[in-house]
């Protein structure tokens, strides 16, 4: 078993497309942390159940770093006490290739390359990253025996290393920080890979529209299947749980049970994205008649709610504060519900009363990249409180919920969901709807539908 076997290293790889970004990623978070020692794990297999794990997924942290997605890997920023700017040296800690001589490759169903499959050698590994790569196993070993340098390491993804290495958790919550931060404005790769994940989203649209009758016949769960079949085959995966809410589903805001039945009449409010195999995530949302054609008090309701992200999507542009679109969309909002007699007063008091968010709910857009929910452990004033730069990548998705229970509206609204999400980049002279190839009015979403129904 230990011999016989032929040497399969290879030879003269290219690197990863994103690895000269990576080291520009790591060149800025390198001149933030002068002199220290930074650990960015990609973090540890998850129990899904006794001896099978959940798929995984490095972090976010270490993915925009490297360009890599190995298990158990990490990286080091190691800083030079003698160099002038006070740089640092980056290494790569992985896991090397099986070994057959010690049975490593045959035994242990979670690594092992007869298991799991073929990983990279070391040698491979760096020619693909640009970086030097160790053998994690000796990781923690090293890092004890370095230099004293002060240290901080992002938490909650391997505890092992974790208690390993002595930091303050304080100090360590600063770099996680300074991370989300560095991942606000997009790169021209990565808005490369957001195009990409849009595209792919839109095609699993118009597959769930194309099956809609199925869906009919059968449930939510075939509109979660549909989509995610595009997403698996065209990327890695959905970038999050999908929302496909028929009915008074809609009004729940992360509806993901999908269990639920697909009633003609009805609309349907499917919230999904694909995320691409480098693991940028779309995230766009339609609101469908389930029978091609909205009834006059959906077409009301959804016909609001586009002109409301058309008002919040018109702020988008460099220097306008982030919270305009929420701002705009909310407004347009509180006026057509003190129009339509379900609130009371003057639309301006209402809104400085924030009485529209009884139905209006969530806020309305947040950033996207890596994460669904990009960038989320930003300071407050560099993100919510702060300036829309190009590169930028939000979503505006402005939404009414008819809860099947409120007293307060009438019965004909109750169980009426209507939210619109696209996905818009920050350009230099405003912004572009990279979600565009999906329709948003309601007379442009019914003659879509047809076309792909022959309804």
């Amino acid at each position: 078993m230990a011999t016989g076997w032929a040497d399969t290293e290879l030879q003269d790889l290219r690197p990863v497309e994103q690895a000269p970004y990576a080291a520009r990623r790591r060149a800025a978070l390198s001149a933030r942390f002068p002199g220290e020692r930074l650990i960015v794990p990609a973090g540890n297999l998850k129990v899904r159940a006794n001896d099978t794990h959940y798929p995984f997924r490095p972090s976010t942290e270490y993915v925009h770093l490297t360009g890599d997605q190995t298990v158990d890997a990490l990286l080091v920023l190691e800083p030079r006490p003698d160099h002038p700017d006070g740089g640092h040296d980056a290494v790569a800690y992985l896991l090397p290739r099986s070994d057959r001589e010690s049975g490593e490759f045959w035994q242990g169903a979670a690594k092992g390359e007869l298991w799991v499959g073929r990983r990279h050698s070391l040698a491979e590994a760096e020619q693909l990253l640009g970086l030097p790569c160790r053998d994690v196993r000796e990781a923690a070993e090293e890092l004890r025996a370095a230099p004293a340098a002060p240290t901080r390491i992002v938490r909650g993804y391997d505890a092992g290393l974790e208690a390993a290495v002595a930091t303050d958790e304080d100090r360590d919550a600063e770099l996680k920080t300074v991370l989300s931060e560095l991942r606000l404005v997009k790169d021209d790769w990565e808005i490369g890979e957001m195009r990409k994940a849009v595209d792919s989203t839109v095609r699993g649209f118009t597959d769930v529209v194309r099956e809609l009758a199925t869906a009919i016949a059968t449930s939510e769960r075939w509109i979660e299947g549909t989509f995610f079949r595009r997403a698996r085959l065209e990327g890695n995966d959905i970038g999050y749980g999908s929302i496909c809410a028929a009915g008074e589903h809609a009004t729940i805001m992360h509806w993901q049970r999908n269990d639920g039945e697909v009633r003609p009449g009805e609309l349907l409010l499917l919230d999904a994205g694909v995320e691409t195999n480098s693991l940028y995530t779309a995230d766009v949302t339609r609101t469908l008649p389930i029978s091609g054609t909205f009834t006059p008090l959906q077409r009301k309701i959804y016909d609001a709610v586009y002109e409301a992200q058309e008002a919040g999507i018109r702020t988008v542009k460099p220097g306008a504060a982030y919270r305009d679109f929420h701002v705009a969309a909310q407004r347009y909002l509180a006026v057509k519900l003190v129009e339509w007699g379900l609130l009371e007063g003057d639309p301006d008091d209402v809104y400085e009363l924030a009485l529209q968010r009884r139905f209006t709910m969530a806020g309305t857009g947040h950033m996207l990249g890596l994460d669904v929910h990009d960038c989320a452990r930003s300071r407050t004033d560099l993100y919510v409180d702060g300036t829309l730069e190009p590169g930028m990548i939000l979503t505006v998705e402005p939404g009414l919920y008819f809860q099947p229970d409120d007293l307060t509206v009438p019965a004909e609204y109750r169980g009426i969901g209507v939210r619109i999400e696209d996905d818009i980049l920050v350009t230099a002279d405003g912004h572009e709807n990279l979600s565009a190839g999906l329709p948003r009015t309601s007379d442009e979403v019914e003659a879509w539908m047809r076309g792909l129904t022959g309804a």
